[in-house]
């Protein structure tokens, strides 16, 4: 595992810190609790870290519980592209990167728990209808 094998997956190992789920964990979780590190270490300096940090972590604790739109998984992705190259320091691409790759690796997961959840609501609607 090296910098250039990453690349040539489409991944990377970014600040060289290396986050290894199982498959019983939950990425979506993890990556929301990495943008809540990112959100709360960020100096406020830069407006692109410090508005697109606190939007990122909204945005993932909504995906965490599927209770967000299909839409927004692109508005997430916009706003880590906002962020990334657009800071003094490395924090901002360091904070968009686990997102991108969320985004890009695990899409399908992050529609399913959308779906799941708008199915859930329309099940306890049915049932407080009835």
């Amino acid at each position: 595992m090296d910098f250039d094998g990453m690349k040539d997956l489409h991944s990377g190992l970014g600040t060289a810190g290396v986050t290894v789920f199982d498959k019983n964990q939950d990425v979506i979780a993890g990556i929301a609790r990495i943008s809540h590190f990112f959100k709360h270490e960020s100096c406020g300096q830069c407006t692109p870290c410090r508005e697109g940090c606190a939007w990122m972590w909204n945005l993932m604790t909504r995906f965490t519980s599927g209770n967000a739109e299909l839409r927004e998984i692109d508005m997430l992705d916009e706003i880590s592209r906002q962020i990334e190259g657009h800071t003094i320091c490395a924090l901002g691409d360091a904070a968009a990167w686990p997102v991108q790759g969320l985004i890009r690796h695990y899409r399908p997961e992050m529609e399913a728990r959308i779906a799941q959840h708008k199915a859930a609501l329309q099940e306890q609607e049915q049932t407080a209808q009835a």
